[in-house]
């Protein structure tokens, strides 16, 4: 049999096949090629040469407003307004130290040093954030917006972007209870972050105050919209509208606080009190919320959330008056013969003395070679509790201490919160002093002696206390002994005014007090407001009886000649305290005033706690003829000249300084 030729084998064809469909699969994927390059090139040529440019699209943030501060009615105390920054993005800043900056600089009027340290900032974020605009300007000024606009084209990567900026309408009033906000640190930013918040550099956080106690709940959610840019940092609109509708997340606001403060009585609460420093406090004895309060001075939380200059702020830490420090709870000081409340409660409790209990007063106290003087030098004669208390005698009081020790009135300031916080937690505290004999055996020299409680019994020596530690004892007195936790906000609403939280009184404790101890303490208190004789006799009102103490803490030595008020350096003069409720015979309102470095408490003090109870049941009297509508209007100072209040300060002017205390 003949074989067959190599064109006819098997093998030869199947190669001859495989070499066919190799070329067409080669002419098919350089057909599939040549198209697509046709439609990357030719058909959507255009944008992806923009995408090559850049190929970048960016984050927009959409900052969240922050939520409102209000008073019980309503009124807008704290808001935020329109404003805007200049952010530096380091990614699309070019040529940016020799050229972008300079320019920058000079349109804002930078010096050498500010300059210097904003290169600093954008050389560090080119390495560690380079696409997160960094702020270099917060607040523009018109004319700098302008100026900026008009050279946009010259400052790649700087953009001008709308944020909210915090707004306090109350300016100086109120300065202390709200707080101000200044910019996050890294270090805080890192650990809130890790946290679960969502903030960035340039953020703003609430430094003091309620800003600053409430700022997870006063912050809100920031949004988010993205957009195609190119490599200048310029947005390209029409690749930017095929995002869609995901390209956009809206913010979402803070919610809002509702104080317990009424304005209209804070404005009173103002103007009644003259001193340079100091504070006053009304509280509701029944819930422990705050309804006014002063702290003198202030600071304006405008200026420290804005662009705060460097003499500016040299200027407020070198007032010698301190107007960062809260008077009301962050200082404290000798409450002067408010104290003699707290004596008195502790002398009834130990059965050695009774409200009929007899002291001659010849004008001081000797124990041993020592005489304790009183503050009436040629004396009261023959004192019992309510005329010692009415007199504000000293001699009663020292013979209580020369009696059961310093320990009994310890015991008894510390049960009515002496000597700790208070609890209110939105404002910084001091625990104040209670002193006992433990606490001078261990500080004093010389360890307790029993001049040291003869001392603490009018209020002097280590006894210290805040303006507030004192107003939450007297509110504890006029309720029957329940001490509470001061507050000053109701409740949290949303945006559309819901309830989020509401806020109840909080009882600290139940003060154990017989019944007939705190009737026959009352009784003083009314004495010395309402009888001819009482240190703030002067000062009282007609229509409603007030229960007070007034107080003269002593700052300086005596010498042997009593000074005037006006004779003395400000520094070394006396503080003037009064410390009061009302009504007597139905307490609902407790008034503390302190006017540091002011004189006398029936002159300097009470005149003010006067004031605001006058206001307080005057409104009283308006609301309930006709309830206030709920506001949401924005609050404007009605401070100049508020109505009616001329001529109940001419009615409580107080009396001689030379007698009062």
């Amino acid at each position: 049999m003949t074989p067959p030729t190599l064109s006819e084998t098997t093998p030869g064809r199947d190669l001859k096949r495989r070499f066919v469909w190799v070329g067409l699969a080669m002419v098919a994927g350089m057909v599939a090629l040549a198209i697509q390059l046709y439609r990357l090139q030719i058909t959507q040529g255009e944008e992806y040469a923009a995408k090559s440019v850049a190929n970048f699209v960016k984050e927009v943030r959409l900052r969240a407003d922050r939520g409102l501060i209000k008073d019980r009615r309503g009124t807008i105390l704290v808001d935020s307004r329109p404003s805007f920054d200049a952010f530096i993005t380091p990614a699309f800043c070019t040529s940016c130290a020799q050229e972008v900056l300079p320019r920058l600089g000079e349109l804002l009027g930078w010096d050498e040093t500010t300059r210097k340290k904003v290169e600093e900032q954008v050389r560090l974020a080119r390495r560690t954030a380079p696409f997160q605009p960094l702020p270099v300007r917060i607040d523009l000024t018109r004319d700098e917006y302008d100026r900026i606009n008009a050279r946009r084209d010259m400052l790649d990567g700087v953009e001008v972007v709308p944020v909210p900026h915090r707004n306090y309408r109350t300016g100086n009033v109120l300065s202390h209870v709200l707080g101000y906000m200044n910019e996050i640190n890294p270090d805080e930013m890192e650990r809130l972050n890790s946290e679960g918040s969502r903030y960035a550099l340039g953020d703003y956080i609430g430094r003091r105050g309620l800003e600053r106690y409430f700022e997870s709940t006063l912050r809100g959610t920031d949004g988010v919209r993205k957009e195609v840019v190119n490599a200048r940092g310029k947005v390209l609109e029409e690749f930017s509208e095929k995002l869609g509708k995901d390209a956009v997340v809206p913010s979402r606001p803070g919610n809002n606080l509702v104080l317990s403060i009424d304005m209209r009585l804070q404005e009173v609460a103002e103007r009644a009190f003259p001193g340079a420093a100091g504070a006053v406090v009304a509280v509701d004895v029944k819930t422990g919320f705050i309804r006014a309060v002063v702290s003198r001075p202030g600071f304006d939380p405008n200026l420290l959330t804005g662009r705060i200059t460097p003499a500016q702020m040299a200027s407020l830490a070198k007032d010698p008056l301190q107007p960062m420090i809260n008077r009301l709870s962050a200082d404290h000081f000798s409450p002067g013969s408010t104290f003699k409340l707290i004596t008195q409660l502790a002398a009834y409790k130990s059965g050695l003395f009774r409200p009929e209990t007899v002291v001659h007063c010849p004008g001081g106290y000797r124990l041993g070679a020592r005489t304790w003087r009183c503050h009436k030098d040629s004396g009261h004669g023959l004192v019992n509790g309510k005329t010692a208390m009415m007199y504000s005698c000293d001699t009663w009081f020292y013979k209580v201490a020369d009696t059961l020790g310093l320990d009994p009135i310890a015991e008894m300031g510390k049960a009515l919160g002496l000597g700790a916080p208070t609890g209110i937690g939105v404002l910084a505290e001091v625990p104040g002093i209670m002193p006992s004999s433990e606490y001078h055996d261990k500080l004093s020299p010389g360890g307790y002696t029993k001049g040291m409680a003869l001392n603490s019994a009018i209020g002097q020596g280590d006894d210290n206390l805040t303006p507030l530690q004192l107003a939450m004892v007297y509110a504890a007195v006029a309720n029957g002994g329940t001490l509470y936790k001061p507050q000053l906000v109701e409740r949290v609403e949303g945006l559309d005014g819901e309830v989020i939280q509401q806020f109840d009184p909080q009882v600290v404790r139940k003060v154990e007090i017989p019944e007939a101890h705190l009737k026959s303490v009352k009784e003083a208190l009314t004495a010395v407001v309402n009888e001819p004789g009482g240190t703030a006799f002067r000062a009282r009102l007609g229509d409603i009886k007030v229960a007070g103490k007034t107080g003269t803490a002593q700052v300086a030595t005596l010498g042997a000649v009593r000074l005037k008020t006006h004779q003395m350096d400000f520094f070394q003069r006396d503080h003037a305290w009064f410390a009061s409720f009302a009504p007597a015979e139905d307490p609902e309102i407790a008034v503390v005033v302190l006017n540091e470095h002011g004189g006398h408490g029936g002159s300097d003090a009470a005149p003010t706690a006067m004031a605001v109870f006058q206001k307080y049941f005057d409104l009283k009297k308006e609301d309930a003829a006709k309830p206030p509508p709920r506001q949401n209007t924005p609050y404007v100072s009605t401070l100049p000249n508020a109505p009616g209040l001329d001529e109940v300060l001419t009615r409580v002017a107080g009396g001689d300084d030379a007698t009062a205390d």
